[in-house]
């Protein structure tokens, strides 16, 4: 379907992902933070079926690299967490009568603009749900609502099918996309390793900043 937003909600880079502190040190983890959101949005700029990109944040270097790429910056309920801050732009969207929000984190660093389209072009007519679990069927690592509220979102370390249950009971049976890009998040120190391990065709800036680390 065609209008669909593309979200991306991101924390302040100062502290985070700190379930990486027994590889990397403060210093790394937030340079890493924000590498990967680079490789996000040049993913999502570069993506033909999308009608937009947001990102929500607070964060001053987040918010310039996002206009870098031709984002939008919000900053509804940016503090209010994962879930908050999607909720945040889906009532930006929604009030401005767009058809369909996609959100998807700033660390999955293997995505690419053919994933994007590819998961664009799965959503159906809306009211529709579409769904790209985490490589371990734990997380929603990008999820479209057509419209922007049409089941009610949830994030966490298992949101996966708490998010197909959810959808059900609106009457909408999901779409369900598996993709490697999308699915692979660097949250915990075997996501990071699994990332090195299974190199992208193009490096991206994230392998190259991990590779310079020598871990």
């Amino acid at each position: 379907m065609s209008d669909v937003w593309a979200c991306v909600p991101v924390k302040e880079f100062t502290g985070a992902k700190q379930r990486l502190s027994s590889l990397l040190s403060p210093q790394q983890r937030e340079i890493l933070a924000e590498t990967m959101l680079e490789d996000v949005l040049e993913a999502l700029s570069g993506a033909a079926r999308l009608a937009g990109i947001m990102v929500n944040t607070v964060d001053p270097r987040a918010a310039t690299l996002a206009e870098r790429y031709g984002a939008r910056v919000v900053s509804e309920a940016a503090r209010d967490g994962h879930t908050g801050a999607v909720n945040g732009m889906g009532r930006v969207l929604a009030a401005e009568g767009k058809g369909a929000l996609m959100t998807l984190p700033g660390d999955i660093p293997r995505v690419s603009a053919w994933e994007i389209d590819a998961v664009v072009s799965s959503c159906r007519e809306a009211p529709s749900f579409t769904i790209v679990p985490a490589h371990d069927e734990l997380g929603s690592n990008a999820v479209i609502c057509a419209p922007p509220f049409a089941v009610p979102l949830r994030f966490g370390d298992d949101s996966y099918f708490p998010h197909l249950v959810a959808a059900r009971r609106q009457g909408i049976e999901p779409t369900i996309v598996r993709l490697p890009g999308i699915g692979l998040d660097i949250d915990h120190p075997v996501d990071l390793l699994a990332f090195l391990r299974t190199k992208p065709r193009q490096p991206t800036r994230t392998l190259r900043l991990l590779e310079s680390f020598a871990l």
